[in-house]
């Protein structure tokens, strides 16, 4: 049964199952092969629906609103229907099972929409998707294809959808507004993604390390950590990855492509985050996290993290050949190649040295070209590595 109350209708634990039924997914623009009449008409998308309720529905993505409350955990939705199939999951009953893999749901629904993800598998590892369209692009991650070319700066893609989302990049368009920060995004995944920092919820937690999640995603992408999976292989050099996205970053690695430049010395970088990574630590004295324990500051929030698990003790990243924990996920890639040969080393073509990683090997050929790029602004001294400039400026602000 539901309440209303200050304009929320909240769930008062009472089964009810004479709900409206889910949204309509032929109901969109998207889908002109079919002679339905659409109507109804979202003004700021332009995204047309076959019924009013499913285009007031729709309207929620951009403006961030759910109505829908649980009385017993406070979440919050979009439509009754998910309402009506979560308040199932406070029973801890999964009545309903999947005839594929025996995964249980709490619905009816829930079972209808995982069951199309059994129907076009993946050849290569075996990846489920819900239908062929999804299946080919999914597939193109195998075989690097990007049909869908950028017009402005050439950038490619797998998708058609990612494109146009792409494309609001250069056109500042952002539609898609924040209820509670008035914080605007190009896309409605990113807001719905950006509403998490509101509610601070991590429901997804790693069975292995205990470490918590707000998507189920980012938890299954951290898992292969553990289990060592690398689904995602460079079909030039045969090397794996977690994440797709590692694989399009090191695919740059053959091309020689390095599309983020600094505007302040004209360097360019592989990734974006190496572009911010650069201009934070070379070109800005700026160290905005400190540490609650002993009060050091850092240039980034991810250092400061590391950096707590020195007065925590904390040790969340374990080896699954043997009892040893590490503090950091490069201490156990290093432990896994020294200790159980699993992994590749990075040669040296010079010396024949080795490095665990490739940015230490990068660092390591900069000597032999006697080249020092990283260059003090207060003395001009030049080094050959960020770290080692960072441990020279600290001379300058003991005089300071």
């Amino acid at each position: 049964m539901l309440l209303t109350l200050n304009n929320a209708y909240y769930c008062t634990g009472e089964s009810s199952f004479e709900h409206t039924s889910g949204v309509d997914t032929s109901d969109v623009a998207e889908h002109p092969h079919d002679d339905k009449p659409r109507p109804y008409s979202c003004t700021v998308c332009d995204k047309r629906f076959t019924r009013k309720d499913n285009l007031i529905a729709h309207e929620r993505t951009h403006s961030g609103q759910k109505p829908f409350v649980c009385t017993i955990c406070d979440k919050r939705f979009t439509r009754r229907q998910i309402l009506d199939d979560h308040k199932l999951t406070h029973s801890g009953e999964n009545l309903y099972s999947c005839t594929q893999c025996e995964k249980r749901f709490s619905s009816q629904g829930s079972v209808r929409r995982h069951m199309t993800v059994h129907t076009y598998k993946c050849t290569v590892y075996g990846k489920c998707s819900s239908s062929n369209e999804e299946l080919t692009v999914h597939e193109q991650v195998h075989s690097g294809k990007k049909p869908f070319e950028c017009t402005v700066c050439s950038k490619r893609f797998t998708r058609a959808s990612s494109l146009v989302v792409h494309s609001k990049s250069h056109s500042g368009e952002k539609p898609y507004k924040c209820y509670m920060c008035e914080k605007t995004f190009a896309l409605s995944a990113s807001l719905r993604k950006h509403m998490k920092v509101h509610t601070e919820q991590k429901a997804y937690q790693c069975h292995v390390c205990g470490k918590a999640f707000k998507e189920s995603g980012s938890r299954n992408r951290h898992a292969r950590v553990h289990s060592g999976e690398k689904p995602y292989k460079c079909r030039l050099c045969d090397k794996s990855f977690i994440q797709s996205g590692d694989l399009n970053k090191h695919m740059r690695v053959h091309t020689g492509d390095k599309p983020y430049k600094c505007s302040l010395c004209s360097k360019s970088f592989v990734t974006s985050w190496n572009m911010q990574e650069h201009r934070r630590r070379v070109h800005s004295d700026s160290r905005p996290h400190r540490c609650p324990y002993c009060g050091k500051l850092f240039v980034t929030k991810v250092e400061l993290k590391c950096h707590l698990r020195v007065h925590t003790r904390a040790k969340p990243y374990p080896c699954r050949h043997c009892s040893e924990r590490f503090t950091r996920l490069t201490q156990l890639r290093a432990h896994l190649l020294k200790s159980h040969n699993e992994g590749s080393w990075f040669t040296c073509h010079i010396c024949q040295r080795k490095f665990i990683n490739g940015s230490n090997l990068k660092k390591h050929l900069v000597q032999h070209e006697d080249v020092k790029p990283y260059v003090c602004n207060d003395c001009q001294k030049c080094f050959y590595t960020d770290v080692e400039l960072r441990c020279h400026q600290l001379v300058h602000l003991e005089f300071k």
